[in-house]
């Protein structure tokens, strides 16, 4: 009997084969908390809840404004995630190091409390999340590019790391399986008659780490790893270009959309006057301010003029425009009409700039991307109820047992944002 290879490279090659399978795999299954219900009706009442409530800055199994939610009775306690939908900011504020450590990897971007909802509300909407939406994701898959770039990221960062994490514990067992198995084969070989002395003796031969080091079946799996980190963060990168997603500048006047918008109630038309009439929503000017501010020089009673109001004073005083910094960007290639959303549309401005009532300093709270706008033409429907602008094209359409929604009035055509 005749051994011309050593048994220290089936364990090596074969573990790099089993990594690579891995990696470009692409599956992962999750268990989630045994108390999430799964009954249908518990799906469809979460459905309903995500839509309304969630379904604007997030996806199930896709990162997007914020992180994907499949899977979140996994990742954490199902106490923590049921305290995280309801009142996100108070565990933040709790110090929770979870909490803390989401918030600021999705750039400071506040979700909206849900402290309305019922704990049992709360558990439909855990079970949609959980159970939910799942034969829509061959759908999403087909999707192709639109929707990749409306979610501003890859493969999730947290996906990427479990899967990482599991392989290479997968590949340290069956590393330790396959030395054990060369264990037993070397002592049996050794034990055996029809083996020579010169197979014994390359039996036995005392490993040398640097050739292992060095070997073929290591350089697979350190370059493999290598190049899925880089293509990873490369693609992360690629569909961050452009985004400014968080975007907070400071403003010549610490204006308070929490106090005008949220407290006082004051309409948003009040102040940006051409969103129902025009292209543009415009940015107000300081005589709009001084309807209400040339009565009231501070707040909540105090005398004197406020530090901020003098600054619109002294604006007014000398005839000098608010040099005000503008948050929403869009490419000079894509054109967006707010009259035709707002006015025509009846798209509320929450569904673009987020909780903008709560929102002391004013963020970009939206990605604007244009799988982002896409995205929401395919799924958004139509409100003609009322509106003489839409009667002949819901009379088109009806035949069909579909809602009439953006997609089917041209609302995916390219002409309609891009001539």
């Amino acid at each position: 009997m005749s051994i011309k290879r050593s048994f220290l490279g089936v364990p090596i090659y074969l573990g790099s084969l089993l990594l690579a399978l891995f990696l470009f795999a692409g599956t992962y299954s999750h268990a989630a908390h045994p108390d999430v219900p799964d009954s249908e009706d518990a799906i469809k009442a979460g459905e309903a809840i995500f839509n309304a409530n969630c379904k604007t800055c997030h996806k199930l199994d896709q990162r997007y404004t914020g992180p994907a939610l499949r899977g979140v009775t996994e990742r954490r306690t199902l106490d923590w995630a049921k305290n995280f939908i309801v009142n996100s900011q108070a565990l933040i504020q709790s110090g929770d190091a979870q909490a803390v450590a989401l918030f600021r990897e999705y750039n400071n971007i506040v979700m909206p409390a849900h402290d309305f909802l019922s704990d049992m509300e709360v558990m439909n909407l855990l079970s949609y999340i959980e159970y939910g939406g799942k034969e829509d994701a061959s759908a999403q898959a087909a999707a192709g590019a639109d929707g990749a770039a409306g979610a501003s990221g890859g493969i999730p960062s947290e996906y990427l790391s479990i899967i990482v994490g599991v392989l290479i514990l997968v590949l340290v067992l069956i590393l330790v399986v396959l030395a054990l198995i060369v264990s037993v084969l070397t002592k049996y070989l050794n034990t055996s008659e029809k083996v020579s002395e010169e197979d014994k003796a390359f039996i036995n031969q005392k490993g040398d780490i640097k050739k292992v080091l060095t070997s073929d079946g290591v350089i697979v799996i350190v370059t493999t790893i290598v190049m899925a980190l880089v293509v990873k963060t490369a693609i992360d990168g690629l569909y961050g270009i452009g985004i400014q997603q968080g975007y907070a500048p400071t403003q010549p006047i610490a204006y308070s959309h929490e106090l005008h918008a949220g407290k006082y109630e004051i309409p948003c038309q009040y102040c940006h006057t051409g969103v129902e009439i025009g292209k543009s929503a415009n940015i107000p000017s300081a005589n709009i301010c001084m309807n209400c501010h040339m009565h009231i020089q501070n707040v909540d009673g105090k005398e004197g003029v406020s530090p901020e109001i003098a600054k619109l004073y002294d604006a007014y005083d000398n005839n000098r425009p608010i040099e005000w910094v503008r948050i929403h960007n869009l490419p000079d290639l894509a054109y967006f009409n707010h009259a035709q959303h707002v006015k025509v549309g009846g798209i509320e401005c929450q569904t673009c700039h987020g909780p903008i009532e709560e929102m002391e300093v004013v963020y970009q709270h939206s990605a604007l991307t244009m799988g982002w706008c896409i995205d929401c033409h395919r799924n958004t429907e139509v409100n003609a109820q009322g509106n003489q602008y839409y009667d002949k094209l819901v009379q088109l359409h009806a035949d069909s047992k579909d809602a009439l929604k953006v997609k089917d009035i041209g609302g995916l055509e390219c002409a309609k944002c891009h001539y």
